[in-house]
């Protein structure tokens, strides 16, 4: 929770205390909500050009990171493939695979996929973002 997010709702009581009139009551708090609004767009701004600073790095390491890990995913949903062909030829094979597979993947922390996820998201967003604006391919 953000500074401003604690300050919102004491402010908010304040002015139903302080302001009387119902309609500049409505107008303060209208305010206060754009206040908070913009603070979100910020946020969410730095956040953004932090990515796209990163993807946009000399460096290989930090330009590509996001990338390569989305290619781990990828290898990871294709294995689908020969594990079905697998499955077709020895199905107890293919059974202890994906119980060794299942254990590996339930062994994994929770905070690494919440990782993930915000890194998918965080790239797709940064590469939409960059090419509405023109700087991305």
């Amino acid at each position: 929770m953000s500074i401003i997010e604690g300050i919102i709702g004491p402010i908010a009581s304040l002015i139903d205390k302080i302001i009387p009139d119902p309609k500049a009551r409505d107008a303060a708090k209208l305010e206060l909500l754009k206040l908070e609004g913009s603070q979100d767009m910020e946020q969410i701004r730095a956040q953004l050009s932090a990515i796209v600073a990163e993807a946009q790095s000399a460096d290989p390491w930090t330009s590509r990171a996001r990338p390569s890990f989305l290619y781990v995913m990828y290898a990871l949903l294709l294995w689908a493939i020969p594990m079905g062909l697998i499955a077709a030829a020895q199905p107890a094979m293919a059974k202890d695979i994906a119980s060794g597979m299942n254990a590996y993947l339930a062994g994994i922390p929770e905070p690494l996929y919440a990782l993930f996820g915000t890194g998918y998201l965080g790239y797709t967003v940064a590469r939409s973002w960059g090419k509405a604006k023109g700087i991305d391919k």
